[in-house]
């Protein structure tokens, strides 16, 4: 029997991997399963391990107020160095981009432990945008050993750098796996029934390099279009980041047709989604989850790993000026030929069997 031990300790990261955990132990037989946990965030990836009932078998419980990247790329390392000596795992899978990622990635690398990257080969080739994302993925590739590309545009990126073809794998991602099951048909909640009868429009902003003026500059935008257009609603559940909730609160708050929530859990944040007319966001998740769900996405970036839904015509790339944002907006709420095109257009990203992908692969390599 070999061992898998999957890490992992952001909520996007959980969404995403918990999924491969449940078919991974599924398949006792073949697999002994270890989960790891670092708590890179503690509230938000707890909900999500609930949701999906999972239990870690470790966790570095690492997080801590106003953590920097040196904190967490450091406490992860030397938390995971005794972890991996004492499981000494066939393979260690990490996934995406996150600093708990790539800390896992290098540890079990100065180990000689091979590593199985999910969501490989997502590039935008500027190392600051997204940051410190891009780096991260960029690093973990260099070093993994299986590369579970999302889609064809992510395996001919890792191809380009020089990865061997044997070693990629295209498998969908495996959040359209989560969405499987956290969508349900029956689901309410106070703030949906608030915006029944308007075009609910969500809202998520959190990345690094928009802190600041670009992230004033956006909800500028939305205020003002909010403020133009009565029958539309946004609901913003704003980021755990104090710096994110300040500019949130200066620039939307007080708005009678805006809503400042709490973050969501994984199965109303889905299900608000789904619910949804469209979305803006600067998230990298959602760029796939809204797509699935028939949903167009505005983002609120200057670059995007996800080129897939821009070619397929459900995304559209809209910065973070203010003008631009708003522009974008407008058009989306007022022209129903654009609105019906990127609402059907096909979704690049998968169809809810990645992680049985992934899974049987493991199954046939080791």
């Amino acid at each position: 029997m070999k061992k898998i031990m999957l890490v992992f300790g952001t909520r996007p990261e959980a969404i995403k991997m918990c999924p491969l955990v449940l078919e991974l132990k599924q398949r006792s037989d073949v697999f002994d399963t270890v989960v790891c946990v670092t708590g890179q965030h503690r509230e938000m990836l707890d909900s999500v391990l609930q949701a999906f009932d999972v239990t870690p078998d470790y966790d570095l419980s690492i997080m801590d107020i106003e953590q920097t990247l040196f904190d967490i790329t450091s406490k992860v390392m030397s938390g995971i160095r005794g972890i991996l000596g004492n499981e000494q795992p066939d393979v260690v899978l990490v996934h995406g981009d996150t600093t708990t990622t790539f800390a896992a990635a290098l540890s079990s690398f100065y180990v000689r432990i091979p590593i199985g990257h999910v969501e490989a080969g997502l590039r935008t080739y500027n190392a600051l945008s997204p940051y410190p994302e891009e780096f991260n993925r960029q690093a973990v590739d260099t070093i993994a050993e299986f590369s579970f590309a999302p889609t064809e545009t992510s395996r001919h990126n890792l191809l380009r750098e020089g990865k061997r073809p044997e070693t990629i794998f295209v498998t969908g991602n495996t959040g359209i796996d989560a969405l499987r099951t956290t969508v349900r048909d029956d689901f309410t909640h106070p703030d949906l029934e608030w915006s029944a009868d308007s075009r609910m429009v969500m809202l998520t902003a959190h990345r690094r390099e928009n802190l600041g003026e670009p992230m004033h500059r956006v909800f500028r935008a939305i205020r003002r279009v909010v403020d133009e257009v009565e029958d539309v609603k946004v609901i913003y559940p704003v980021h755990m980041n104090p710096l994110v909730g300040q500019a949130a609160k200066d620039e939307l708050g007080g708005h009678p047709r805006i809503r400042l929530i709490p973050p969501l859990d994984v199965v109303p944040m889905h299900c608000f989604l789904a619910k949804a007319h469209f979305v803006l966001t600067d998230s990298g998740g959602i760029q796939e989850d809204a797509p699935a769900l028939g949903k167009p996405v505005l983002v609120l970036r200057d670059t995007t790993e996800r080129p897939e839904g821009i070619e397929a015509g459900t995304l559209k790339l809209t910065g973070t000026e203010e003008y631009a944002v708003y522009e974008d907006f407008m058009r989306l709420l007022s022209d129903q030929e654009l609105y019906d095109k990127m609402s059907n257009a096909k979704n690049p990203y998968g169809d809810g069997f990645a992680s049985k992908r992934i899974a049987d692969i493991l199954t046939q390599a080791l």
